[in-house]
């Protein structure tokens, strides 16, 4: 098991990042959270297999239809044992 801290820059809100995100998770078993950023980035929290949180640090790359991703922060984290999948305001 892995854990990841994600967080994309560019246009990513108002373009359903975070339900995607979400919903993707919850269809591969990774656990974490998303959320808005004040600054206008999403951040992303996974922990799972590797390869299924590959997988999704790989669709934050790109987003959802609409999004512009430029950029994204990819940093490592001891995994907690994570349970669930949210969305966080």
């Amino acid at each position: 098991m892995i854990r990841r801290r994600v967080i994309v820059h560019g246009h990513v809100q108002g373009v359903f990042f975070r339900e995607t995100t979400r919903r993707r998770a919850e269809s591969t078993g990774v656990a974490g959270w998303v959320r808005n950023r004040g600054d206008g980035a999403v951040e992303a929290l996974f922990e799972g297999e590797p390869e299924e949180v590959e997988r999704l640090i790989e669709f934050c790359g790109r987003g959802p239809r609409g999004a512009l991703v430029e950029w994204i922060d990819v940093s490592s984290e001891e995994p907690e044992g994570l349970a669930g999948f949210s969305i966080r305001a």
